[in-house]
């Protein structure tokens, strides 16, 4: 009989944030505080987005001061492009999730549509990948005289087991002039990972399983100069679900100049976060820092995340086919 090693996903969808419950949600896909910063982590339509090469690695240290707390890494890149006249976006998508023996490697392909839509734009994207899940079955300690776990039980490993599956996700994406909007669900498919020992041939004794759930995401912000300012307000939400649990941010930032940014945000009875950013030619810094709001702030200093992004504006207008150089010295 194979042993089933289960975690529950995050599933996040547009719900009112007066639904989202007061107890806390298990953890898959990473809980970025600067999510409107990596947008495509969570939703392949943002793919080609921008008329720029985007590339953005991050990183997070979850919970600093309890051993074994998540990190994650993550890279991303997309670019627009043009194909028979139409726009497209493509990217990829790479990130690796540690939770203490168990590490979570998800790679993905992106590609996604544009059209215009009521004075916007409408992204509908489609994500393809792999997932890897593996467990240190050798780093197991469970000291003697414990009165919940045995060293005989056959239900924990005692090596080093992985296993890989085929993984999906799926968005849209919709920005306007004053607004942006996005749905997207990760792990459609809810794949069902067979993790063994390398090398070792799948018997009913030596088999685990691991499901990833599906997510459910909402994202939505925009972008508000103020008059007669160099300031710009930047408020954002993200709400996320699995249907019987739920969670969600929103965050107020300001920009000056379009090149320093600051803000504060809110994580549902979990975090506050104080997040600074800044842009010189075609790089943006930023940094945000997580203060607990539960009692996991007895044992947890807070969180850290940091991501770095580099963007190559492109020029995708169509050239005039009838222009002619002029022989003229000006």
């Amino acid at each position: 009989m194979n042993r089933y090693i289960k975690i529950t996903a995050i599933f996040v969808t547009a719900l009112s944030a007066m639904l989202l419950p007061s107890h806390a949600m298990a953890q898959s896909d990473a809980l970025f505080s600067q999510y409107w910063a990596l947008p495509s982590y969570y939703n392949p339509a943002a793919a080609g987005n921008s008329d720029s090469i985007k590339i953005t690695a991050g990183a997070k240290m979850q919970w600093v001061g309890i051993p074994n707390a998540p990190v994650t890494f993550t890279g991303l890149a997309d670019s627009p492009f043009k194909l028979f006249g139409k726009r497209f976006g493509a990217g990829i998508m790479f990130a690796q999730d540690n939770i203490g023996l168990f590490s979570t490697i998800n790679i993905g392909a992106q590609i996604a549509y544009k059209l215009k839509l009521l004075g916007g734009t409408l992204s509908i994207g489609l994500q393809v990948g792999l997932t890897n899940q593996s467990f240190k079955g050798t780093e197991v300690f469970i000291p003697e005289g414990d009165d919940y776990h045995s060293s005989d039980d056959e239900a924990i490993p005692t090596t080093d087991i992985a296993g890989m599956a085929f993984d999906m996700g799926v968005g849209v994406f919709y920005t306007h002039r004053w607004f942006w909007a996005a749905l997207s669900s990760t792990h459609v498919l809810q794949p069902t990972i067979t993790l063994s020992a390398e090398g070792q041939q799948q018997t009913e004794g030596g088999e685990y399983q691991f499901q990833m759930g599906r997510g459910l995401y909402f994202m939505a912000g925009s972008n508000i100069p103020i008059k007669n300012t160099l300031f710009e307000i930047q408020p954002s939400m993200m709400l996320r679900t699995d249907l019987s649990t739920f969670t969600g941010d929103i965050t107020a930032r300001v920009r000056f100049k379009k090149f320093l940014s600051g803000g504060i945000g809110y994580r549902w009875k979990d975090a506050v976060s104080i997040m600074v950013g800044g842009e010189y030619k075609n790089f943006f810094l930023g940094y945000c820092y997580d203060y607990p709001t539960s009692a996991i702030s007895k044992a947890s200093s807070g969180s850290h995340e940091v991501f770095l992004q580099y963007n190559v504006k492109l020029n995708l207008q169509d050239k005039n086919k009838n222009k002619h150089k002029s022989i003229r010295i000006m």
